[in-house]
């Protein structure tokens, strides 16, 4: 297992120059990849493109680069510019966001995302392996037909061909297409105890080839302290938001993954709460078991004993995501961590 950073979006209480002194700290700790984030604020792109030529040698992680935001065609571009730029540390995530973002904020209907994000896969690998794309889908004709494009492949010769994809996936179907058409997974609210279930969807897309190569990539909330019950409540927050509001009453991916997690009525009480715009109450509503089975919490021996639990599930890329107020903080959590990973033996 390595360790990697997920800085997420720019926030209200971040800067650019924030994310970059923690970039550069990991990278000079051995962190393997930092992850950058894009929901509808900061994109994904600017940020790691200027984080490539400040950092040596961590790897540069889109988690994700939103599928409905661009072409298929323009992000094998911007994939193949950004891993030459960097020497060859790009990871490019995909994932097709959610309704609202999707439909209200990239004019893109949601509909069919497992069909959509399989015909857009075949056509990124098509072009970074610089092969005339033409593709005939459900979702993407290429060259469009009756017009006057033609067949084009892509016009520089990239760093790698081969980029790795990570799928972040979250229901059992997702999980399948991540295992098959995928060469990662980027995993949210992963718990080492319920592990097995995802690996089994991820096995089965994988088919033959087996579990081998492929890197299970979960984000992970770290909070440091003596009192867990105290830093749970700093994560509190961000779970209520997504099992609360992340999507429509009916339609909340995070929402049914708690409830497949055996959270039922308490998912449906802090969905309840939050789009009553009770978010206060909502976030005092998630289960403190919920938090403590999907996050990094306490004392540096409590990450310690985390980390092993986090291999044991099979885990390639553990990225933290600390949870913090400030800078030195956050880098503070970073060097916290490398310690304790660097004794637990993993």
């Amino acid at each position: 297992m390595r360790l990697g950073l997920s800085l997420g979006y720019q926030t209200a209480w971040s800067t650019p120059a924030d994310h970059l002194a923690m970039a550069q700290e990991a990278d000079r700790l051995g962190y393997a990849v930092v992850w950058a984030a894009e929901a509808y604020g900061s994109d994904t792109v600017s940020m790691l493109a200027w984080m490539a030529g400040q950092t040596e040698r961590i790897d540069l992680g889109a988690a994700v680069m939103q599928i409905p935001a661009r072409t298929p065609a323009m992000t094998a571009m911007t994939a193949a510019t950004v891993d030459t730029l960097s020497g060859g540390r790009f990871r490019l995530g995909l994932g097709v966001s959610g309704p609202q973002v999707s439909e209200g904020w990239h004019g893109v209907r949601f509909a069919k995302p497992l069909g959509r994000t399989r015909e857009y896969v075949d056509i990124v690998r098509m072009a970074l392996a610089r092969e005339r794309v033409s593709y005939d889908g459900e979702h993407y004709q290429l060259p469009l037909p009756g017009g006057a494009g033609k067949a084009i492949k892509l016009g520089f010769h990239p760093q790698r061909s081969d980029i790795p994809i990570y799928l972040a996936a979250v229901g059992p179907k997702n999980l399948e297409l991540a295992g098959e058409m995928a060469d990662g997974w980027l995993a949210i609210f992963f718990a080492p105890d319920a592990a097995a279930d995802h690996v089994a969807h991820i096995a089965r897309g994988r088919g033959d080839r087996g579990m081998d190569g492929f890197d299970i990539a979960p984000t992970v909330p770290v909070a440091l302290g003596d009192d867990v019950s105290a830093c749970a409540d700093v994560v509190r927050w961000y779970a209520a938001l997504y099992i609360g509001g992340m999507g429509s009453r009916e339609q909340n991916f995070y929402n049914k993954l708690a409830v497949r997690m055996g959270y039922e009525k308490e998912a449906r009480l802090v969905q309840d709460l939050y789009l009553n715009k009770q978010v206060a109450e909502a976030a005092a509503a998630v289960p403190q078991e919920f938090i403590e089975r999907t996050s990094i919490l306490g004392t540096k021996e409590n990450v310690t004993r985390r980390l092993q639990e986090y291999a044991a599930a099979g885990v390639g890329t553990l990225s933290i995501s600390p949870y913090v107020g400030d800078r030195e903080s956050g880098i503070a959590t970073l060097r916290t961590v490398a310690e304790a990973f660097a004794e637990s033996g993993v």
